[in-house]
């Protein structure tokens, strides 16, 4: 599969161009920048044959199978759509889109093309997530009766910009890190959140935008889930509890990019920690992307993945400006 790059970002050039080369047969062909120097440099640095500023150029090279979209969120759907409109599939970073509706259309478009479209979620693909998910499946823990979620970082200088104080981009912790363990619990629980509140504040970084935030959300079933996510904590840690009548599993330094943490399984028996495989979480995304191409599965989060954890996200942050709860609107899906 060929591949074109929407956007020089730093995950491309840190994760994507590595775990797309490590899929048999995929190549990376053109990079799209709106800044014509950062294309050639980042088309150089990578060794990728084109550097483009107009999309209409990238998406108009016949070798080109898939595009991954990385830009700032705002320009998510438009390029989406020009993308489908073009005959490529899509892998698309979170959130898909600045609205649950315009994510709706660009996974419905994709749908009737007769495309693959996906989400760039790559904490389902992890070893340890994994693991955790299946010790709940087969009962260790019994009934699950509550989950917490705590992903509150120190957001790198490189990665601020328009993350702390451009809301027309997209900026934020609620589309940038909720957004994420949004698709994590559904990941683990197999249900869409329905209710949820939350209070969001600026704790130091955000400008316009909020830094940080607390919520709790109804799951359909029952169980409860506290989330907590910001961008000015540079010692918490991160990870999250899956708590049950028979057992608790713990998961630390789980919410990341790398293959990273330690999970263990807290019984009547005792402690002991559940071993799990290691490796790139974007390889693996890739791989189950390829797959789905090829008409074997699902990609690891597809495209109504990517509306849902958005419509959570969207939730968060209406009941933290509202004071009031919330119910999670999944577009019709």
């Amino acid at each position: 599969m060929k591949w074109g790059l929407i956007g020089a970002s730093t995950i491309a050039s840190a994760h994507m161009i590595g775990a797309i080369r490590a899929q048999t047969g995929n190549t990376v062909e053109a990079v799209l920048s709106s800044d014509a120097t950062r294309a050639r440099e980042f088309a150089a640095r990578h060794d990728i044959p084109h550097a483009d500023t107009d999309l209409a150029v990238l998406l108009g090279r016949s070798q080109i199978d898939a595009v991954y979209i990385s830009t700032t969120n705002e320009k998510h759907f438009a390029q989406a759509m020009a993308a489908i409109a073009a005959g490529k599939h899509v892998l698309c970073e979170k959130p898909l889109a600045m609205t649950v509706a315009d994510a709706r259309t660009m996974v419905e478009a994709a749908r009737a093309a007769g495309l693959v479209f996906a989400t760039n979620h790559h904490l389902r693909c992890s070893g340890a997530h994994r693991a955790a998910k299946a010790a709940i499946a087969e009962g260790r823990i019994g009934d699950v009766l509550s989950m917490r979620v705590f992903h509150a970082v120190m957001l790198p200088e490189k990665l601020r910009g328009w993350r702390i104080d451009n809301p027309a981009a997209g900026g934020g912790v609620i589309p940038d890190i909720t957004v994420h363990d949004a698709d994590t619990v559904r990941f683990y629980l197999d249900e869409d959140p329905q209710r949820v509140v939350a209070q969001a504040l600026t704790s130091g970084l955000g400008k316009g935008v909020e830094d940080s935030v607390m919520s709790v959300w109804t799951m359909p079933s029952g169980i409860m889930v506290q989330s907590h996510e910001s961008f000015t904590h540079p010692f918490a840690g991160s990870g999250l509890e899956i708590h049950g009548s028979k057992g608790s599993i713990f998961a630390r330094n789980v919410m990341t990019q790398l293959p990273t943490g330690r999970v263990t399984l807290v019984t009547a028996e005792g402690e002991r920690d559940l071993a799990y495989d290691s490796y790139d979480l974007y390889e693996f995304a890739l791989a189950e992307f390829n797959r789905a191409v090829a008409g074997h599965g699902r990609p690891a989060a597809d495209g109504i993945d990517g509306v849902k954890s958005l419509a959570v996200a969207m939730a968060v942050r209406e009941a933290a400006l509202s004071g009031r709860a919330v119910d999670a609107d999944y577009g019709g899906y």
